[in-house]
């Protein structure tokens, strides 16, 4: 049975060796993802309740982290989440573990008020949550990414109306 708990201090140093062991094998990836979710867990971004992980027989085997971005337009700014990353333990990937997480994170993130979530992933996993094409909402990445890899998803109904604009990360993704 998946546990899914609230990631605590004393769970990091095994975190990061979650995450370094799921992006082992990734085609895109500069395999630094746990040296970022390190660096987010000290930003203002950081959501202390949206840094998930799931454990198997008490051994965490997966983990999942949502962090503050804003949208900006020229005229406004809309809060909102970056999913990044997701991981599971190599072993234990195709076992439904990343769907638990996912599915939790997103009914936490809906409760604590979040109206959206953006991800930068493979464009055939994050569709079966409901992510579509960010460029659909009319949201853009601070970078250069193929379309189809950039995705948001509405945690409410309407959750991206009268949103758009350029993605603006944590300073963290980028250190």
């Amino acid at each position: 049975m998946i546990n899914i708990r609230v990631e605590q201090e004393l769970d990091y140093k095994i975190v990061e060796d979650v995450i370094e062991n799921a992006f082992l094998n990734a085609e895109f990836t500069d395999n630094q993802e746990h040296n970022l979710v390190n660096r987010l867990r000290k930003s203002s971004e950081f959501i202390p309740e949206l840094s998930l992980v799931a454990e198997i027989d008490n051994k965490i085997v997966g983990h999942i982290l949502f962090t503050k971005i804003n949208i900006e337009s020229n005229k406004e700014s809309f809060e909102s989440l970056a999913l990044a990353p997701l991981s599971v333990l190599l072993d234990y990937q195709n076992k439904g573990i990343g769907k638990a997480l996912m599915n939790y994170g997103l009914e936490v993130a809906k409760n604590l008020g979040y109206e959206s979530v953006v991800v930068l992933g493979h464009e055939n996993y994050y569709p079966k949550f409901g992510f579509k094409k960010a460029s659909e909402f009319d949201i853009k990445p601070p970078f250069e990414v193929p379309d189809e890899a950039f995705m948001a998803l509405e945690l409410n109904k309407n959750g991206l109306k009268n949103v758009s604009g350029i993605v603006k990360y944590s300073n963290a993704f980028f250190e």
